[in-house]
């Protein structure tokens, strides 16, 4: 046991949430909800980055302040993720006077330490990626992630100096070969690293929406510079030396690929210039594509889904399934509705819903209504304890595709159990008994497996069977030995679990 400190990327707040924000902080969530189930100590951070241009120019068109504009959208995020069944820990705005401080503090002390100078910076800006760009990495003149025209600034700002960090970014990743994951995305961050790194610039002068800069009157922090600190602002920095002492070694940043680059080279080297290691682990997941098309905030787009929409018609638990076992965490992954039902009907209702109903039924019917116990040499329990340990792996190496098709593994072999023996072809009696009690076991282990993806759904089979309180109640990997299925209790038939669509 031990602790774990995850975090999503704060996200803008210049238009509502949509999917492809849902994809992130699910993940991120169940993959904290298995580190609970784990015995861990752990720290859950989400939340909305609110400075910058893009936001200033939202709340413009919408005739409002910026501050209102950051007021009325986190609001917005904070219901989707009630909606969704988020359990952060906490949930951190960048216009609080806690993060201002952080900010500031920090790159006071980058500043002192002798990397951040003043110069002037002219060339391509996006809006929409709040980024500059060097004109090599444009695609036909536009932004290479949006492609949409960007603009040309001119400023006198500070930067930091990234391009003394070079080699000392490369050593951490030399000596820390995990800290990115996969594997692909850590070659991208060296492969980014060894082309050469050119001082950036991290304040404006032309923007007042923004954390100020301590040293220099009139200017703001650039957003990204002051959105990376929220990480250590959400554990004490600066104002709790021992408790950011105790989580930072813990933390793992969730982020989409596109922010690959701030996250895994200027941000290292932020804090390499602060005096604090890196971050120890990030997980870079690929875009979420909508007939091939990146995940969009514009209600002008058809990718402009939001989350709401397909919780009506599928239910919190489902669509948090399908975030996780349907896209694999690392590369693209496509969406579509029709791909939501083919896995919804494949997986919950015909083998989860279907198991539980068949199960119930005939144990109603053969044993009236009591749940036996399950046999200490089912062939099953070999098989479950295989799955256990895929499963557990799956999590760990923050895979829950992987994780939840272990999981899987379990429901088919039982689907198949049953077949194979008939219970409901028998007469009542020991061998009846004895292969309800291994399919009732079996249940309650996939209902603790299969907790940190549906947290609802696996405490109503948990309830079902006859269990009290609810599997995030246990700790792995003892509650999900062989055997914890005590008999005697009452199962309950109900209605179907998931409908078929």
């Amino acid at each position: 046991m031990g602790r774990f400190y995850a975090t999503t990327p704060i996200y803008y707040v210049n238009d509502a949430p949509h999917i492809g924000h849902a994809y992130s902080t699910v993940n991120a969530d169940a993959v904290c909800r298995w580190h609970r189930l784990a015995g861990d100590e752990v720290f859950f951070l989400t939340g909305t980055d609110e400075h910058g241009l893009k936001v200033a120019r939202a709340a413009e068109e919408h005739g409002l302040s910026p501050q209102e504009q950051a007021d009325r959208t986190s609001a917005r995020f904070v219901e989707a993720w009630e909606l969704l069944d988020i359990a952060y820990d906490d949930f951190i705005r960048t216009t609080e006077q806690r993060h201002h401080r952080a900010v500031q503090a920090l790159l006071q002390k980058i500043h002192d330490n002798g990397d951040i100078e003043l110069g002037t910076y002219e060339g391509p800006y996006c809006v929409s990626c709040e980024a500059y760009y060097a004109e090599g990495d444009l695609v036909d003149g536009r932004c290479p992630i949006h492609l949409r025209p960007v603009e040309i600034f001119k400023e006198d700002n500070w930067f930091f100096k990234l391009s003394r960090y070079q080699q000392a970014l490369l050593d951490w990743y030399e000596a820390n070969p995990d800290a990115v994951t996969p594997e692909s995305k850590r070659n991208e961050a060296i492969g980014l690293i060894r082309q050469g790194l050119d001082d950036i610039s991290i304040t404006r002068s032309s923007l007042t929406w923004g954390v100020p800069v301590p040293w220099a009157a009139g200017q703001v922090f650039y957003v990204w510079y002051d959105a990376l600190v929220n990480y250590v602002t959400a554990i004490g920095y600066p104002d709790d030396e021992e408790r950011f002492e105790a989580w930072w070694p813990a933390v793992h940043h969730v982020i989409g690929k596109d922010i690959l680059r701030f996250h895994c080279v200027y941000w290292p080297a932020m804090l390499l210039a602060a005096g604090i290691d890196p971050a120890r682990h990030v997980h870079v997941h690929g875009y979420l594509l909508v007939g091939g098309e990146k995940m969009s905030k514009s209600s002008t787009k058809l990718t402009a889904i939001a989350p709401a929409d397909l919780v009506a018609d599928f239910g919190v638990d489902a669509f948090r399934y399908h975030c996780l076992r349907n896209i694999a965490f690392g590369p693209d992954g496509e969406f579509s509705y029709e791909g939501m039902v083919a896995r919804y009907n494949a997986d919950l209702a015909n083998n989860l819903g279907n198991l539980l109903s068949r199960v119930s039924t005939v144990v109603d019917k053969k044993c009236g209504g009591t749940g036996p116990a399950p046999s200490p040499d089912s062939p099953l329990a070999t098989v479950a304890a295989d799955v256990v340990a895929e499963t557990a792996a799956g999590w760990e190496r923050v895979a829950p595709s992987d994780a939840l098709e272990a999981t899987w593994r379990l429901i088919r072999e039982t689907n198949a159990y049953l077949e194979a023996h008939e219970p409901w072809k028998a007469e009542p009696g020991p061998a009846v008994d004895a292969v309800l009690g291994d399919a009732l076991e079996a249940l309650r282990i996939v209902a603790l497996l299969a907790t940190p993806a549906m947290p609802s759904a696996t405490a109503e089979i948990w309830r079902r069977i006859g269990l009290p309180g609810a599997p995030g109640d246990n700790v792995l990997p003892a509650a999900a030995a062989w055997g914890g299925y005590p008999g005697g209790v009452p199962v309950e038939k109900g209605s179907p679990l998931f409908p078929r669509k």
